[in-house]
């Protein structure tokens, strides 16, 4: 009776699930049933009501399969539940996908490697299906964090560990497909979920055991795939979230020092966002920097080097609103290296051993080449006109003498401190400004950035004068002649260097007319810095030999000359007490830049001129000419008498007949123009420059004993007496007018500004007169017949401004 029973209610079971048992053979060995997973298929496309029951049905046979550890009708399950994936395309897939999310769940929390590798590649082609409407309930948590831990499997033997991260990377690879095209399940892109999805991948990339194997068996070459793959699909809003674990990865593997890895980590991402992206990965990496701001030297020198290999891509494409925040903080960070770097080796000095001050000077030094190097490499890719606001902006950061920097505290530095500061910023300068084509020469040196490089160029110190003068090449040369022009020498054949030059511009004009005489004083005093090596000079002739070439009219040949023959008249009268070596420097100075001059012009008397000088000196004063005054034994002294080692003036203006060339100027000797940097010391340090100018205007004033002028009866004739008053008057206009219709400019412009000088020095006498204390309770102080006398005001008598009055 109960066989009976059982055999009338077998065919009483659903259809579903007798579909289901028939496609699981005996012996699990024999496979998949094709012919009867081909009905079951059949039926699930034509009612698709039933696919959820199927599905449950099929998750509750392998779990109890996994459960029994019959893992040959595990394979055949999940292969039947891959086949009705692809095959069903409906809205009833819905529950369907639940049930099969849970068997690949059930497949990953196995610990049986094969489970996991069988589960992760079901999960991967369903990731592959496009559905056709999003789902609102579907959370892929588990699987991110199941997939992450595959990921950082550490199973003994190699080839099994190798799967199953390969299996985790594929997994993570199928959640970002699933998930980032889903507006749904922007969820992946919380910090949450980034903080193992990014680091998984970074893992494998970090431990490339197997680098022989290629494509999708080795683990670092696919979790690349999956890093650029994540990275270019990210969007504007999810950037931050995205490059975040990348840094704090780094951080606690230790990967600043080296930076190999860093370093490729963010050369992938570069490439791999959008380039209108990159200006959020530059200000990460720039937080990240300020995070680690007191840390150990390598490790900031890592994160900048890191930084300049951002900044290198990014500048190629869009950069964003970056720019100057970029430069701002490192030059923060510069500043706060040369702090550690003095104030460590300071500390460390009366502490510890010599060696290990060196080694923290040289592990900083590194630091500041790297930023220096960074921000060289970042201004001179940009376009010229955000170069142009980055050298005003770098230039800005720069102490110089006599003015006030805000950014910059140079005082608790001191004055190695700040020289090296100069150093560094003008070493980024020339870098920004190497490649610098200005159209005109006002937009390349404008005012505000060419005084301040003037008044660096006036320091007691040879390799900042020469900086100077390389960023002054950088912007003057405009047509890339200055490799030719390179060494200070006689230039036998000028025309052979095949110079590049054009007409030159009205604004061009303009600017000489406004800025040639500052230009010529500060080449007139640099040459006669008693530090001045080789160097020096042959930066200082490749100036002169560039202003000649980009910025020279007749009017500017004339100045140049008669700049010319001042120097040599300073080497000769020697007033200053020069060394010899600088005397002799000049004059080298003097007759290569006269010879390339002459040549330039193509005059030949001047040439004939400038060429007898030269041979006579090659034959009897050859320690006067560039080739061997920096071999050569110096004579004791330099004689005067001997006209024809010297380039005369009257020599020159005869043979400078060429129309256009005023030689009347050329008698005129030139005098530099007095500045206001000429009232300040410049050999002393830039800590005491308010000190120094408060003394300076102390001293100046006269004592006030003669400031009133004794009244006489003469005066008094001499005042009522206006004999002659006219004739006085008008010899003296009609001097006036004379000077000012044939003196020199720079006569009248000196002879302008001592007066303002003047009128500056009365006023400042009279306001010292003038002005006294306020009254105060608590008196004030008078000497009365040689007796102290107190004075007391009562508070409520005195009259205080509205502003302190409430």
């Amino acid at each position: 009776m109960p066989a009976g029973v059982c055999g009338c209610c077998g065919p009483l079971r659903p259809r579903y699930k007798r579909l289901v048992d028939n496609i699981f053979p005996e012996d699990p060995k024999d496979g998949l049933v094709k012919s009867d997973m081909e009905k079951l298929t059949f039926y699930a496309v034509s009612a698709p009501e039933k696919l959820d029951r199927i599905g449950a049905y099929l998750a509750e046979r392998l779990t109890r399969d996994v459960v029994r550890h019959r893992y040959g009708y595990v394979v055949i399950a999940m292969e039947a539940l891959d086949q009705l994936l692809m095959a069903c395309h409906s809205q009833s897939i819905k529950p369907f996908v639940e049930s099969f999310l849970h068997m690949v769940a059930k497949l990953l929390e196995s610990r049986e490697p094969d489970l996991q590798v069988l589960g992760t590649n079901s999960f991967v082609k369903f990731a592959n299906i496009e559905e056709d409407t999003p789902s609102y309930h579907r959370r892929y948590d588990f699987f991110v964090s199941q997939f992450s831990a595959m990921c950082h499997s550490t199973h003994e033997d190699f080839e099994t560990r190798n799967r199953i991260r390969v299996a985790g990377i594929k997994g993570l690879q199928g959640v970002v497909r699933k998930t980032v095209n889903d507006e749904l399940q922007a969820i992946i892109w919380e910090p949450q979920h980034m903080d193992k999805l990014i680091p998984s991948m970074l893992f494998n990339m970090q431990d490339n055991e197997d680098s022989e194997r290629a494509g999708e068996e080795n683990p670092a070459s696919l979790a690349e795939s999956c890093f650029r793959e994540l990275l270019g699909r990210a969007a504007y809003g999810n950037m931050n979230n995205a490059v975040r674990p990348v840094l704090v990865h780094l951080d606690n593997h230790h990967l600043w020092d080296p930076n190999d890895f860093a370093v490729s980590c963010f050369r992938i991402i570069m490439y791999s966002i959008q380039a209108q992206h990159s200006h959020h990965v530059i200000q990460q990496v720039l937080s990240h920097l300020d995070t680690h701001s007191k840390n150990t030297p390598r490790v900031r020198a890592g994160i900048v080097q890191v930084l300049l290999e951002t900044v290198a891509i990014a500048a190629k494409g869009s950069i964003g609103p970056t720019v100057l925040e970029v430069f701002n903080t490192l030059l923060k960070h510069l500043r706060m290296s040369v702090d550690f770097e003095l104030g460590e080796g300071s500390r460390r000095n009366s502490a510890s051993s010599l060696s290990s001050t060196r080694t923290k000077e040289s592990e900083e030094r590194i630091v500041q080449n790297a930023i220096i190097q960074t921000i060289g490499f970042f201004g001179g890719n940009l376009p010229d006109y955000q170069r142009a606001e980055v050298m005003m902006f770098i230039m800005g950061k720069v102490p110089v003498y006599g003015t006030p920097c805000h950014t910059l505290d140079t005082v608790k530095i001191g004055h190695q401190g700040t020289k090296r500061i100069q150093m560094m910023l003008l070493s980024s300068l020339i870098m920004v400004t190497s490649g610098f084509k200005c159209k005109t020469m006002c937009a390349g040196l404008p005012a505000s950035f060419l005084e301040p490089l003037c008044s660096i160029s006036l320091m007691e110190d040879s390799e900042l004068r020469q900086l100077v003068l390389e960023i002054l090449h950088n912007i003057i040369d405009r047509h890339d002649n200055r490799a030719k022009l390179r060494g200070i020498r006689i230039i036998p054949n000028v025309a052979a260097l095949k110079i590049k030059r054009e007409k030159m511009s009205k604004q061009d004009v303009g600017f000489m007319k406004k800025h040639g005489q500052q230009l010529y004083r500060h080449i007139y005093l640099g040459c006669k810095e008693e530090d001045n090596v080789q160097k020096n000079f042959e930066l200082l002739f490749t100036a002169l030999a560039l202003f000649t070439i980009e910025l020279a009219n007749e009017e500017v040949v004339i100045d140049l000359m008669r700049l010319s023959l001042a120097l040599q008249e300073m080497a000769l009268t020697n007033e200053e007490n020069t060394p010899m070596f600088i005397r002799c420097g000049i004059m080298a100075l003097v007759a290569a830049y006269l010879n390339f001059l002459s040549q330039m012009i193509a005059n030949p008397s001047f040439c004939q001129h400038v060429s007898k000088v030269i041979e006579l000196r090659n034959i009897e004063a050859t320690y006067l000419l560039p080739e061997h005054v920096f071999r050569e034994k110096l004579p004791e002294s330099l004689d005067r008498d001997d006209t024809g080692l010297y380039f005369q003036t009257a020599d020159l203006a005869e043979a400078l007949t060429l129309p256009g060339y005023n030689v009347e100027r050329l008698s005129i000797p030139y005098i530099p123009q007095v500045t206001d940097e000429d009232r300040l010391p410049r050999r002393k340090s830039l800590v005491d420059t308010i000190s120094l100018q408060v003394d300076i205007l102390s001293h100046s004033l006269p004592d006030d004993s003669h400031l009133a002028e004794e009244i006489t009866f003469e005066t008094l004739k001499k005042a009522i007496d206006t004999t002659g008053l006219e004739e006085q008057e008008r010899e003296r206009r009609r001097q006036v007018m004379e000077k000012f219709q044939k003196a020199p400019f720079e006569e009248i412009a000196a002879h302008c500004e001592s007066k303002a000088n003047m009128l500056h020095d009365r006023l400042a006498q009279i306001f010292e007169l003038t002005i006294r204390p306020p009254p105060s309770p608590s008196g004030t102080v008078t000497v009365t017949s040689g007796h102290a006398q107190y004075h007391s005001v009562p508070v409520y008598e005195m009259k205080f401004p509205d502003l302190c009055v409430y």
